[in-house]
């Protein structure tokens, strides 16, 4: 038998791990792609593309101006890690908040959301083609937009974003494992919903401080223990300049 060289070996086994990696991006190639803000599998009927439009129009909702800084001022901190200047935090921040009043959304899920969606670049691009900080697929401008819509401008991918992600929400009857999964086109599975709540639980929890209430002494007290109390002979020591 001839004598196997080293040099044939060794192209042999390049050869077997090229045909391997061939085997493998095949594999890849073919399999489904994901992307936030996906096409549905059953497509858009009239009635819900009418909807989705008129809720993608509809204007700022109202929120208290005092809840809205203390919740700002307490995210541009957490938020410091994605993006290090200062006033484009509050930028961003405010617009998140604005979405998500008109929509009714917590602003903490979309922030979790563009965390794992875009780690909250506005200009990134998937592979799959989704765009911005909350990855829409473009053809969503086609069924509820307009085609000149730019996807990687902030305020015009949160308003799709929200809007689309808030019906998924509604649809669902407020079941929000599901309403992520078809926002990500991976309806059936769990893992996209486990990343943004893992990002949301762990990073962008919040809970609102206590209202400040000043109470009134007429409505907890007995008025005639008042009366009593500033009819007592220590209340007349001290209103002369005495002490009690």
């Amino acid at each position: 038998m001839p004598k196997v060289t080293w040099q044939r070996q060794l192209r042999t086994a390049l050869g077997a791990l090229l045909l391997l990696s061939v085997c493998l991006a095949g594999t890849l190639i073919s399999g489904p792609v994901r992307a936030a803000a996906a096409i549905p599998e059953e497509g858009l009927s009239p009635a819900l593309r009418d909807s989705l439009r008129e809720a993608l129009e509809e204007p700022e909702g109202y929120e208290d101006p005092i809840d809205a800084l203390h919740w700002v001022l307490s995210m541009q901190q957490r938020l410091e890690r994605y993006m290090p200047d200062r006033a484009a935090r509050i930028d961003l921040l405010r617009k998140v908040r604005r979405e998500a009043t008109r929509t009714g959304l917590a602003p903490e899920l979309i922030l979790a959301v563009i965390q794992v969606e875009s780690a909250f670049r506005p200009v990134a691009v998937s592979h799959a083609g989704a765009r911005g900080l909350m990855q829409v697929m473009p053809f969503w401008k086609r069924e509820i937009g307009e085609p000149s819509d730019n996807l990687l401008d902030q305020d015009t991918s949160l308003r799709y974003g929200a809007t689309i992600l808030a019906h998924y929400l509604k649809r669902e009857k407020g079941d929000i494992t599901d309403a992520l999964a078809r926002y990500n086109g991976s309806l059936g599975k769990t893992w996209y919903p486990e990343r943004v709540m893992r990002a949301w639980t762990t990073r962008w929890w919040y809970q609102a401080p206590a209202p400040f209430v000043v109470e009134d002494a007429h409505t907890t007290e007995d008025p005639r223990s008042a009366d009593d109390a500033l009819d007592s002979p220590a209340s007349r020591s001290l209103a002369v300049g005495g002490s009690p």
